[in-house]
């Protein structure tokens, strides 16, 4: 079957630019996902067929299947391996659908099947629960779409009719009262993060300002004491060149934390202020401003970073908060040359796509398989001593609002690469 011209580059396109961007808007949501998934599927894959033995052998029931239970079961085996088998682009799509059969689908059928026995009315208030303690819009959507499911298959091969008796119908206000209940306390666990990043981030803000007059102080001081001083007559060259060092020394740890404190100040912005793209930004700009202002401890560590225009473009962001992700990214790409003792990296700016993105690369000590997944949680840092885990998290916030998306590739030892995706952003033509 084809379609008119004008029509599928409509239907298509759009249709496939909807997804993308529900997916992308929902993403950080699912980072969570991911890590509680993966606990989840440790209990689904052996409790598939342990309940299934059981409700066979042990306390049987009116209704049971193998098949169902190792379907089930070899949903949950990709989470089991994550950073290998759970990788790719596809990983939320496949989320959605594990969860959707195990929970919502599996249990409802089975409920029915089993013509809403004890077992089963209690198991279904426990897969609500589950279920409802992931992001509410999902948890809504996997239930509605495998309840239908569920009861469709039943209605073909069992009895329809059951479907509307008072067994089924009289639990239907305990389910509802389940998932509403679970929502609202989840929603107020969420409030109470939101307070708390933003006493962070007033703490760190006023930290931060004080910090600023003993280092104005410092600095200060020893251009005075550069300007002042002379060589002793009888000071030797090397002791001489070693108070030169130490000077020059103070000056670069002075200009270090003053950089910091903006990171600091930009960070504690960043989290208390709306984070909606209201700029066009050029990315050969952002990469250029932070090369710029980046702190290098020293020469060869500026050396170890290379830049790469291809083609430069433009998105829909704001340029300082651009500058805050990619000093995020250099300064941890950094720590991973520090680690592994070895490597470089590459920031690569690439306009030519469809998606055009930002690629930071860099051939450290890698992350490990198992840390991969949880990368971009608020408050996870491995290891545990080398942040607060605030960095990638606030990216990922930053990045989902502007309608863009970042993903990790990594492998230990041998590297890591951030990849930054951003819708494509029409510019206008300039005056002649």
């Amino acid at each position: 079957m084809t379609f008119a011209s004008a029509t599928a580059p409509f239907s298509a396109d759009r249709l496939r630019r909807s997804l993308l961007q529900w997916f992308v808007r929902h993403e950080r949501h699912h980072a969570h996902a991911t890590s509680r998934f993966i606990l989840l599927a440790w209990i689904g894959f052996l409790g598939m067929p342990a309940y299934y033995t059981i409700w066979t052998y042990w306390f049987p029931q009116e209704f049971e299947s193998l098949a169902l239970r190792l379907v089930g079961a070899a949903l949950c085996l990709p989470a089991l391996a994550p950073g290998r088998l759970l990788c790719g682009r596809f990983v939320n799509a496949y989320l959605f659908v594990a969860l959707t059969y195990v929970l919502p689908f599996q249990f409802t059928f089975m409920y029915l099947m089993n013509h809403g026995s004890a077992v089963w009315s209690q198991s279904m208030l426990i897969a609500l629960t589950v279920l409802f303690h992931f992001r509410t819009r999902w948890a809504v959507a996997a239930c509605a779409i495998g309840s239908v499911l569920a009861c469709a298959l039943f209605a073909l091969v069992g009895e329809a009719a059951f479907m509307l008796s008072p067994t089924v119908l009289e639990q239907l206000p305990i389910y509802a009262f389940t998932m509403i209940a679970v929502s609202v306390a989840k929603a107020g666990r969420g409030a109470l993060a939101g307070e708390k990043l933003a006493g962070m981030a007033h703490a760190l803000a006023s930290v931060s300002h004080e910090l600023r007059t003993p280092l104005v102080s410092v600095e200060a001081n020893v251009r005075g004491i550069c300007r002042r001083i002379t060589p002793p007559a009888r000071a030797s060259e090397a002791d001489w060149q070693a108070m030169s060092e130490a000077m020059t020394r103070i000056q670069y740890e002075v200009r270090h934390m003053n950089h910091m404190i903006d990171l600091f100040l930009l960070s504690a912005s960043a989290v208390e202020q709306r984070l909606e793209a209201t700029e066009v930004v050029s990315m050969r700009e952002v990469v250029d401003s932070v090369i710029r202002r980046y702190p290098f401890a020293a020469q060869s560590q500026r050396d170890a970073v290379s830049v790469d225009i291809r083609t430069d473009f433009r998105f829909a962001g704001k340029y300082e908060l651009s500058v805050v992700i990619l000093l995020n990214l250099l300064r941890n790409a950094l720590k991973a040359l520090h680690r592994a003792g070895k490597g470089r990296i590459r920031i690569v700016v690439d306009g030519r796509p469809e998606q055009p993105r930002l690629l930071v690369i860099d051939t450290g000590c890698g992350i490990a398989a198992r840390q991969l997944p949880m990368i971009f949680q608020r408050f996870y840092s491995y290891p545990p001593s080398s942040g607060a885990g605030i960095g990638l998290a606030l990216c990922k916030d930053i990045i989902d609002a502007w309608q863009a998306s970042i993903r990790c590739v990594s492998r230990e030892p041998g590297f890591t690469m951030f990849v930054l995706e951003f819708p494509r952003v029409a510019v206008a033509p300039e005056p002649h």
